[in-house]
């Protein structure tokens, strides 16, 4: 299956978990990629490894948060690949902390990351996707849809990325481009792996939370991702897909 042959696709979040699992689906399928992080030799090896795997790769050190960056990637896709076709906005972070002492610059630093980070990435990418009739995707998550106990500012940050493809999805659709949301939970990713929590919580909380089976790994989600980025995605717009093992159902 060689869906992505011709396409040139933009992934966030490039360097480990959800995002490096996409790249490497993607390029499986033939796809040209621009693998951006912040973590610039994990970017790099991201793109090895999509190369091995049959795709066309380069890597790109970027912080979604930054809008100099942002626009100097997208350009940088243009010169070295001549269009873009897909936006996969994968970039995250996540942290813990009782709410009542969630210092303001965590707050700011987590929806700056996760919520104006996708903004500005789509922002930069529009026009170029208007261009080739082409797609957006944005990492949103299941605590958008239920509470996450002592994950208020990424739920927060969560909450807006869902809401804000769903306008995305109704202000371009007529015009060509789609755009839809995967909700990831009870997935193994290096930054759910070595995630400190407050001291004293109450951990039953969180395992009301594990899903009917065990939690999985990235590739369960990049299968998902690729799907709504391809064809086989070309009737559904402004929708979301949980990928969480049954947690929420």
């Amino acid at each position: 299956m060689r869906r992505f042959e011709d396409k040139v696709v933009l992934i966030t979040g490039a360097a480990s978990g959800i995002g490096r699992a996409t790249a490497l689906r993607m390029a499986e399928e033939g796809a040209s990629l621009i693998c951006a992080d912040l973590q610039a030799e994990a970017a790099q090896e991201t793109a090895k490894l999509a190369e091995e795997r049959g795709g066309r790769a380069i890597s790109r050190t970027c912080d979604v948060s930054r809008p100099d960056e942002v626009n100097a990637t997208v350009g940088e896709a243009l010169e070295h690949y001549g269009k873009l076709d897909s936006l996969c906005n994968i970039a995250g972070f996540l942290r813990m902390d009782n709410f009542h002492e969630l210092a303001l610059e965590d707050w700011n630093r987590v929806l700056l990351i996760n919520l104006t980070g996708t903004m500005l990435m789509c922002q930069a990418a529009l026009p170029h996707l208007l261009a080739t009739g082409g797609n957006i995707v944005n990492a949103s998550s299941t605590s958008a849809l239920a509470g996450l106990p002592w994950g208020t500012a990424y739920a927060a940050s969560k909450g807006g990325v869902l809401a804000f493809t769903r306008a995305l999805a109704i202000e371009y659709g007529r015009q060509g481009v789609r755009a839809n949301a995967v909700c990831p939970g009870s997935i193994k990713t290096p930054m759910t792996g070595g995630l400190a929590m407050p001291e004293g919580v109450d951990l039953t909380l969180i395992h009301r939370a594990m899903p009917l089976d065990i939690p999985r790994g990235p590739e369960t989600v990049a299968g998902v991702i690729a799907m709504l980025a391809s064809e086989d995605g070309a009737h559904i717009n402004g929708e979301y897909i949980r990928v969480d093992g049954g947690t929420l159902s």
